[in-house]
């Protein structure tokens, strides 16, 4: 079955068509089709507080896109929802209802609390040792989720308010670090023995020049590499020697260093990078609701997922 969702991040808006199916008793997604459009509403919100006239305009124009897209497409089933920049838009409710007002379109902002559950379900299949705990951070423009499960199935979540756009504009709390390290600090009897996933297109970049696609394994030492060597350039230069989109260029190297501070402070060798997120979890979960109405007998969702 072919599902459909928007995902309105700070730096980018998503369409993701994929498909769902049950194989041997289990749940796969695998991607259509996907089209992405560099918005960048977290310039706005995370330097202005709100979101410009002028930067609504492009959203509106992307959403009557993504909707032609989807009656064409006709997909089984829709979500449609954004993420950091519209969670703290001064002009949240506003805009929505433009949005909803011009194109019909109705947007879900999710908490940052569902947006890490979605991506620790969606990714369970990458871990390596169940035996250890599991550490899943998706970094975005405007927040970084994370999300640990203890051995035993313990699972504390938090968002923290620091992302992509938020280090390049210096528009973060001072003690952030602080607080993500003190909250991973639960990890510190582990040494570092634990599965970490990671999660986002940057990470999913780095992990396609600098690691192994195959594994999904990006060492701690190569991710470094990465960072010394694209922090060294210019965005311009990091366009001209990787091909990188310029929405690219500038926010790889914040992700890098949010995802290095995060495996220092844990003591993480290596990261998994399994190129699924937020999309994908709910495309997982639209699916799953479907089986639930239809009475199945099959395993709950975020059991495996091929892609």
């Amino acid at each position: 079955m072919l599902y459909a969702v928007i995902d309105i991040g700070s730096n980018a808006a998503r369409l993701l068509f994929a498909n769902a199916l049950v194989l041997n008793n289990s749940i796969y997604v695998e991607k259509a089709s996907l089209v992405r459009i560099p918005l960048r509403l977290g310039n706005d919100v995370f330097t202005i507080g709100k979101i410009s006239n002028e930067k609504l305009e492009d959203f509106v124009k992307t959403m009557r896109a993504f909707k032609l897209l989807i009656e064409v497409y006709k997909p089984e089933g829709v979500k449609i929802c954004a993420t950091a920049a519209m969670r703290e838009a001064e002009n949240q409710q506003e805009v929505l209802q433009e949005i909803y007002t011009r194109t019909g379109i109705e947007i879900e902002v999710i908490s940052g609390k569902e947006e890490a559950d979605l991506i620790r379900d969606i990714n369970k299949l990458s871990v390596i040792n169940d035996s250890y705990p599991s550490v899943y951070v998706d970094v975005g423009g405007g927040s970084t989720e994370i999300s640990i499960e203890l051995p035993g199935k313990e699972v504390k979540l938090k968002s923290f308010n620091i992302g992509t756009i938020k280090l390049l504009t210096h528009n973060f709390p001072e003690n952030v670090w602080q607080d993500i390290y003190n909250w991973l600090s639960i990890l510190n009897k582990y040494n570092g023995k634990c599965n970490l996933i990671g999660s986002g297109g940057n990470i999913n970049k780095i992990n396609k020049m600098y690691g192994n696609e195959k594994s999904k394994l990006l060492s701690y030492d190569k991710l470094n590499a990465a960072y010394k060597q694209l922090s060294k350039l210019s965005i311009e230069e990091r366009m001209a020697s990787f091909g990188f989109r310029i929405d690219r260029a500038d926010v790889i190297v914040p992700a890098a260093e949010i995802f290095i501070k995060i495996m220092k402070f844990i003591h993480a060798k290596h990261i998994i990078v399994p190129k699924t997120g937020l999309s994908d979890g709910f495309v997982h979960r639209l699916y799953q609701n479907h089986l639930l109405a239809t009475q199945s007998s099959l395993q709950p969702a975020g059991n495996k997922t091929k892609l």
